[in-house]
């Protein structure tokens, strides 16, 4: 089948007739171009809704304008659509034991959860432990033997094996499912409060809400230990319900004698994003189209929460390769195909907020501008701007059986190592068309040490790199133009993220690589100064074994990571090219 593609490819180009003038050909020097303008200081890092992410939709449009693209979104070339960026305490925040008429002032003594119903509540307190109500494999019902109906539920947060991710009450400890527990056993209202003697569950969760989060049905409060020990009248009850918890592993549930009456009031922030949207019509008169895709989106200035891996907070994030890179090529090859047209439409769409969480293309999937169902190839474009030793990754090569022989066949022409990741849901806008069953391809060239760090600027981008993986997007997009029928999707992998909570105590402070293939995990990077660094691992080393255990894969080696604790000395087998080399890791 290579060999057929190869000569079909061949072919093509004869008949595409390519030996492109200047001008009809993808450009290095116009791709640097555009990258310095979307990743200047002027757009203070494209955060969504700011005015720096406004003049990167308008630079686009007008690039896209001037190659003939027709807009192909709700508002011109704007897909516009809104998501949650936080959400802040407002008014009146107050708690009561109406028993002893004691009352306790947020952020001090309690805080509201971002996604707690809101307004005011009266309910009495029962005890419900750790709040499971579970009997599959682990059978343990907090609910059998109290009436949880409109009351408020007192749960400990974690689980009696404390917070680890390995532990058989893994599944049942989040605090989500905590919540649906409590709501699903009628409860009125949650209080959570720390367990005692758990470091990792230590202070008030902080006040948030998610992008794609809501209000709740029922409040949700997180109470101090001192709150909390009050709700009994011998002291000390609650960490001797703990003790016989964590003890017994056996449900103590029971009345408290006490009712809270509460008041809660929040405020979500609302953030306006906008995808950009243009279609380039082609010359058949075929329904069906290829879609080429892009994040614009970055950190703006970065900070908490934000993504941000600098110590640094205010410092702008230009974001050259995550994803100004991207976002050039799509500029790039929407000029190119607008001078080499195409039989089938290509849609191209510059997403938006993909850093909140693929909002952008998330939303598009759902309010499509065309009907999905005539979608040959999704591809996008995800920083392909640090391109070292000819190599490049492509993820969601499993999700037709043409593309991996089509890729095969095209590299040859340009001396490229490519990697191969068959998985069609990944970290990035892909795995919302993916997810629509639609074959998809990622091209990505890799993580770095300036990745989501200030440091992410132009001077470090390999413009000829990104020409070199267009001019096989180009190719790839012909071929896939050309053919009879739609690629075949096949499922490769699932398509949204496991489930499952994870938590680590520790980091090695390293970058795997993306690019999977070969036994251990291979390393793209290691974080100066960090546990890694200072034992002497370097980039392109191999993990093979954490602690005497082998480490096939990333997965492998996180279950090692949620095992290890901060201060322990781990023992780390690494491969470097040819040797093999036993390392201690300072955690």
């Amino acid at each position: 089948m290579t060999i057929l593609i190869s000569r079909l490819i061949f072919i093509s180009i004869l008949l595409w007739g390519w030996a492109p003038s200047q001008d009809r050909s993808i450009s290095a020097d116009r791709i640097l171009e555009h990258i310095k303008y979307l990743s200047s200081d002027k757009l203070k890092g494209r955060e969504p809704g700011t005015p720096g992410s406004k003049l990167a939709g308008r630079y686009i449009e007008k690039e896209w304008r001037k190659n003939g693209l027709v807009p192909a979104g709700t508002r011109g070339f704007k897909q516009p659509f809104q998501f949650t960026g936080g959400v802040y305490l407002s008014g009146y925040n107050r708690l009561k034991i109406n028993e002893t008429r004691k009352t306790f002032r947020v952020k001090n003594d309690f805080i509201p959860l971002g996604f707690s119903k809101t307004g005011s509540f009266d309910m009495p307190v029962v005890f419900a432990g750790y709040g499971f109500g579970t009997e599959d494999s682990v059978a343990w019902n907090d609910y059998s033997d109290i009436d949880g109906s409109g009351k408020w539920v007192l749960v400990f947060r974690g689980s009696p094996d404390g917070s680890s991710p390995h532990s058989a009450f893994a599944d049942h400890m989040s605090i989500r499912k905590k919540y649906n527990v409590a709501k699903e056993n009628g409860a009125g209202g949650v209080l959570l409060v720390n367990p005692y003697e758990d470091d990792d569950l230590d202070g008030f969760i902080e006040l948030r809400l998610g992008p794609s989060s809501a209000e709740g049905d029922i409040p949700i409060i997180h109470i101090s230990q001192e709150i909390g020990d009050q709700l009994f009248d011998e002291p000390g009850k609650v960490r001797l319900l703990q003790s016989v918890l964590d003890g017994e592993r056996r449900s103590v549930s029971r009345s408290t004698d006490r009712s809270i009456s509460a008041t809660i009031g929040l405020k979500a922030k609302k953030v306006k994003g906008s995808n950009i949207v243009g279609l380039l019509e082609g010359v058949g008169r075929s329904d069906e189209l290829i879609i080429v895709g892009a994040h614009m989106d970055h950190l703006g200035r970065g900070g908490r929460k934000s993504g941000s891996l600098s110590t640094e907070s205010d410092l702008i994030h230009n974001g050259a390769d995550d994803n100004a890179s991207g976002t050039a090529g799509l500029i790039e090859l929407a000029r190119y195909f607008s001078n080499n047209k195409l039989n089938n439409d290509i849609l191209f769409i510059a997403f938006d907020a993909e850093e909140k969480g693929l909002l952008g293309s998330k939303y598009y999937v759902e309010n499509p501008s065309i009907d999905l169902e005539n979608v040959r190839l999704m591809i996008n474009l995800d920083m392909i701007g640090r391109m070292e030793d000819s190599s490049a990754t492509v993820s969601g090569t499993g999700t037709s059986p043409l593309f991996e022989p089509l890729l095969d066949s095209l590299r040859s022409f340009h001396n490229l190592s490519l990697s191969y990741n068959k998985a069609g849901f990944g970290p990035s806008d892909h795995s919302s068309f993916y997810a629509k069953d639609i074959p998809v391809l990622f091209f990505f060239t890799g993580i770095h040490e300036d990745y989501h760090k200030p440091s992410d600027d132009w001077d470090k981008i390999n413009e000829s790199g990104i020409k070199t993986i267009l001019d096989l997007i180009t190719e790839t997009v012909i071929h896939v133009d050309r053919l009879d029928t739609k690629p075949q999707f096949t499922e490769a992998g699932p398509k949204e993220r496991m489930g499952g909570r994870r938590s680590f105590k520790v980091t090695f402070g390293i970058i795997p690589s993306y690019g999977g293939g070969g036994k251990g995990l291979k390393l793209d990077g290691v974080q100066p100064d960090g546990p890694a660094d200072n034992a002497g691992i370097l980039k392109g080393d191999i993990i093979i074994e954490v602690e005497g255990k082998e480490i096939k894969d990333i997965y492998d080696y996180m279950h090692r990571l949620g095992t290890l604790k901060k201060g322990q000395e781990v023992s780390v087998k690494i491969m470097r090219e040819e040797e093999s080399i036993s390392l201690i890791v300072r955690l």
